[in-house]
């Protein structure tokens, strides 16, 4: 099976060697890079929860003076692994969506815990910040990265593209999703993609593409790649 991915490729190198390893075409053309953006230094002591909307927001934190046993909302199970990593030990999961992970955060943290820590990358599709403390908590947001387009695409690669269409593309971002269909667009690659299977991690990122006429599109949620290749 010829596989798309189209995360930068520190995010799925691992990705594409286990989807090689297992004897399928891999093809790489990431769509956004991401840049580390400076913030105020913060007394970490004065939170008791953090929440993180992406792993990326994990890597460009300064975490190594954050206590790891205090509450930790991920949005899904990709920043969950991450925030293991790094040694968080209270994580909880909200498997990819913000609205999910809003209520994740109401049923496990009280207003009265403490204040949140909310780490977020510059551009959110959703006010999580201002919508905790309509509910009366006390939230303190910090923009640690920055997503942008990659404008420059090689051609050749688009051309052996063509010659051999993907059956599966990964999408994992509305801004990867708004560039994505910029390229196709562009490079006048819209009527190419009926036998192409689209992944995306939530409706609002796959209705981005929905103009263009795919096969199917499923949801699914990061870390479940692998079991899509059974379900095609």
């Amino acid at each position: 099976m010829h596989i798309l991915l189209t995360r930068p490729l520190e995010d799925c190198h691992e990705m594409i060697l286990k989807f090689q390893s297992l004897g399928h075409e891999v093809s790489h053309l990431p769509l956004i890079s991401i840049e580390s953006l400076n913030y105020e230094s913060l007394n970490y002591s004065n939170f008791k929860g953090v929440v993180f909307t992406s792993s990326n927001a994990i890597k460009f934190l300064d975490y190594k003076n954050i206590d790891k046993k205090i509450s930790c909302f991920c949005v899904g199970n990709a920043t969950e692994k991450k925030a293991r990593n790094v040694g968080f030990q209270n994580v909880f999961s909200a498997d990819g969506n913000v609205d999910n992970l809003k209520e994740l955060i109401l049923r496990n943290f009280n207003c009265s815990d403490g204040q949140l820590l909310y780490v977020s990358g510059e551009i959110i599709f959703s006010d999580l910040d201002k919508q905790l403390v309509a509910e009366g908590y006390s939230v303190k947001r910090i923009i640690n990265y920055r997503a942008n387009s990659i404008e420059k695409y090689d051609e050749n690669f688009l051309e052996k593209l063509k010659m051999k269409m993907p059956e599966i593309t990964y999408i994992y971002s509305q801004n990867s999703a708004i560039n994505f269909l910029k390229l196709i667009k562009k490079y006048q690659l819209e009527s190419l993609w009926m036998n192409t299977n689209l992944m995306c991690i939530s409706e609002k990122i796959s209705s981005v593409l929905n103009e263009i006429k795919w096969k199917k599109i499923f949801l699914f949620n990061p870390g479940e790649e692998e079991f899509l290749l059974y379900k095609i």
